[in-house]
């Protein structure tokens, strides 16, 4: 079972260095940015949102943590918001590392995420999935999170 194992100082900059080029790559597969800006915009981004790192107000960042592995297995990042009167967890980052893919730690996290967020004071959680992360997608359909919005697009030419 999984426990949350909150991020420090040098974890926080280690997390950046590998969650925004992620994110980066993504908003350039989507085709909301070029390449030649998205590093810097993704690590400006994060920055933006996370200006005291691990310590930033409503933020909450951890380690997916297994103990009987003894490893991290993934991270966790979501902010609380007060969103139509009543108070979101918005997941900013729920990643598991590959090499652990597949053995439940998603789900585990997201248990964890619910339990978490609910003792400070969430009533829902939200998220964004980019369309082409199907994966992500059927995932987060079969924990009974439905569609909110959809952004579509068509390339000309």
């Amino acid at each position: 079972m999984l426990i949350l194992r909150p991020m420090t100082a040098g974890d926080f900059e280690r997390f950046v260095g590998h969650s925004a080029p992620q994110y980066a790559a993504e908003k350039v597969t989507s085709g909301e940015w070029t390449p030649e800006e998205a590093p810097e915009r993704g690590d400006r981004e994060f920055r933006q949102l996370l200006p005291q790192g691990p310590d930033t107000p409503d933020n909450h960042l951890f380690h997916l943590h297994d103990p009987q592995e003894g490893a991290d297995v993934g991270v966790l990042w979501y902010a609380l918001q007060t969103r139509a009167g009543s108070v979101t967890a918005f997941v900013y980052e729920v990643e598991v590392y590959e090499p652990q893919w597949r053995r439940g730690y998603a789900t585990q996290a997201f248990t964890l995420l619910e339990r978490h967020a609910a003792a400070r004071g969430a009533t829902n959680i939200s998220l964004h999935v980019f369309g082409h992360n199907t994966g992500a997608r059927a995932l987060y359909e079969g924990l009974g999170f439905q569609t909110t919005n959809v952004i579509m697009r068509k390339d000309l030419g």
